[in-house]
């Protein structure tokens, strides 16, 4: 993977080899770069490693030679003309334009990629900042592939309902099921997340079994929520808007820390609230805590 991204060393057959292997290659347009320096892209690439613990980005710059589309840069030379013109068309690029490369398994070029686009946008301006513009998030997987314990497990929230219920956790590939949830999302900002909750006792335990969990283990950890299922709770869903980031967006600011009116510092300390700080033996007596302070060490 040090070699995808390492500037004059990207080559094509590092991609094919990515790609053999599973993992996937994202491009991410950026228009109006084709005559930035290449500073511009080698900080591209440094802001990649330094800031989002990634091997790098790699890059191509199209431009025009002879009336016909081209481009230049480390790995455009491994491509042929009939490659290039084909890259421009399905990214929606021409001739001034640059293409940024996101490589690796697919969770981490998706995430990287996402976030270059948005660090493009803002860096060549092209964000309208005065236009609140929303986006509707559905469709969400229900389990995902755990490539750190090799198996399969919940994307995100485990008490959705599955789409397609049963039938679906019966006949399906796991990675294909999709689960009712739902973000609200406005200028990149998630501001309501919801679901549907799976109400069905049955269905809880076979999703639980498909991510590894037997049913003793969802028994003994949701007992209740499965009993009240039994007892014929009905379908119900929800969600659940983020006052505080709407007014983060509406105050113009990046950091919700700025609206919050009590913000911990990255010490978790409350600086008005003076907490955490130290309690009464009064205190702790009422709700029965016993502070045991370690054996002393012996000279």
């Amino acid at each position: 993977m040090s070699d995808l991204v390492s500037r004059d060393d990207v080559t094509l057959g590092v991609f094919k080899k990515i790609v053999a292997g599973g993992g996937v290659v994202r491009a991410i347009p950026a228009p109006g770069t084709g005559d930035q320096p290449r500073s511009f892209f080698d900080k591209m690439d440094g802001w990649a490693k330094k800031e989002m613990q990634a091997p790098g980005l790699g890059y191509m710059r199209f431009v025009e030679e002879d009336g016909k589309l081209t481009a230049t840069g480390p790995i455009a030379k491994f491509f042929s003309a009939e490659a290039l013109a084909a890259l421009a068309e399905r990214a929606g690029i021409k001739a001034g334009d640059g293409l940024f490369f996101s490589a690796g398994k697919e969770g981490d070029a998706v995430k990287l990629a996402g976030a270059a686009r948005s660090k493009i946008g803002a860096d060549l301006g092209l964000i309208d900042e005065n236009i609140f513009r929303f986006c509707w998030i559905i469709d969400f997987p229900m389990f995902e592939w755990n490539e750190d314990e090799k198996r399969v497990d919940f994307s995100h929230n485990p008490f959705s309902m599955p789409q397609g219920g049963m039938e679906a956790l019966l006949e399906k590939d796991p990675l294909d099921i999709l689960a009712y949830q739902y973000d609200i999302v406005c200028n990149g900002v998630e501001l309501s997340s919801g679901a549907i909750r799976n109400h069905r006792a049955e269905v809880m335990l076979k999703a639980f079994e498909i991510a590894g969990y037997g049913a003793d283990v969802v028994e003994d950890k949701f007992g209740g929520m499965l009993n009240a299922f039994r007892y014929g709770a009905p379908p119900h869903g929800g969600i659940a808007p983020g006052i505080d980031r709407i007014v983060m967006l509406l105050a113009g600011v990046e950091n919700i820390r700025e609206v919050i009116l009590f913000p911990m510092n990255q010490q978790a300390q409350d600086l008005m609230m003076q907490a955490p700080n130290t309690v009464s033996d009064a205190q702790l007596k009422e709700l029965h805590i016993r502070v045991v302070e370690p054996p002393k060490q012996k000279a």
